[in-house]
C-alpha cells in the first residue's frame, strides 16, 4: 500500500478535485483494494450495497482505451448513453454554470471557442483515463431504483476521499456511458448491470495546464435555508 500518511477528512474534502492529467506512476493493487474497502463503508439504504466495481490497468486498460478512442474518432452516432445523466432541457442557473466551466477549461488549454476538432480531441482524453494508470468502472443493477443511485453517489464520494488519503487523485467520468456496449463486451460485464461511470485514479500531473483549473462553489447562504428557532 501507499506509504503516504493519511490526511484529515477536512483536508481530503477541500483538496479533492477532478484531475484531467495524471502522471504515469504506477499504483499498487493493494492500495486500490484498500481504497475500495474504505469506499464500501459509504452509507446505503438497508445495507444493500448496490455497487459493483471493475478495475482495469496495464494492457487491459490500453486495449480498452484504444477501442473506445477508435469509436470516438469515427462516426459514433450509433453509440447511445445507457441512461440520462444531464437534464433534457437546461434551465438556469445550471446552464450558466456548465457553460462557465467549459469556457474556463478550454481557456486553460488554449482551445478557441468553436474549435470543434480540438474540443473533440480533448473530450477523447476521457477514454484514456487522462493517462491515469488505473481505471475503474462502477455498475449497478437495472432493477435498482433512485435510492440505489443515491447510494452509488455516496460510494463515489467516499472512494474519492479515500484516494486523497493515499495522496492520490481521481476523476469521475460519466463520459464512458456512451460506450457501454463496447466496455461490457471487453470486460464481460453482465447485461443486468448498468455502467454508471468510470473513475480515473493516479497521481496528479502538477505541470499540466488543465490541472490549474479552479472551480468555484456557491457559498452556503446561496443553497441552504435555515429554520433555527
Amino acid at each position: 500500500m501507499s506509504d503516504v500518511s493519511p490526511m484529515d477528512v477536512f483536508t481530503a474534502i477541500l483538496s479533492r478535485r477532478s484531475v484531467r492529467a495524471f502522471r504515469p506512476d504506477p499504483v499498487e493493487r493493494a492500495t486500490v483494494e484498500h481504497i475500495l474497502s474504505l469506499a464500501s463503508r459509504a452509507p446505503n439504504g438497508s445495507n444493500i450495497q448496490p455497487w459493483r466495481v471493475w478495475v482495469v490497468a496495464g494492457e487491459t486498460k490500453r486495449r480498452l482505451s484504444k477501442k473506445i478512442l477508435a469509436a470516438h474518432e469515427t462516426d459514433d452516432s450509433a453509440q447511445v448513453e445507457e441512461y440520462q445523466y444531464y437534464p433534457r432541457e437546461w434551465t438556469e442557473p445550471y446552464l450558466a454554470r456548465r457553460r462557465q466551466l467549459g469556457k474556463e477549461l478550454y481557456a486553460q488549454l488554449g482551445i478557441a471557442k468553436g474549435d470543434q476538432p480540438a474540443m473533440k480531441a480533448q473530450f477523447g482524453r476521457n477514454y484514456v483515463f487522462f493517462d491515469a494508470p488505473i481505471g475503474l468502472f462502477v455498475t449497478i443493477e437495472h432493477s435498482m431504483e433512485q435510492g440505489g443511485w443515491i447510494d452509488l453517489g455516496a460510494f463515489l464520494q467516499t472512494f474519492c476521499l479515500a484516494a486523497r488519503g493515499h495522496g492520490l487523485d481521481t476523476c469521475p467520468q460519466q463520459a464512458f456511458s456512451k460506450y457501454h456496449r463496447l466496455i461490457r463486451a471487453e470486460l464481460d460485464i453482465p447485461e443486468d448491470q448498468i455502467i454508471a461511470f468510470g473513475i480515473a485514479l493516479g497521481k496528479v500531473d502538477p505541470e499540466a495546464a488543465i490541472n490549474r483549473l479552479a472551480v468555484e462553489r456557491d457559498p452556503v447562504e446561496v443553497f441552504a435555508r435555515f429554520r433555527w428557532e
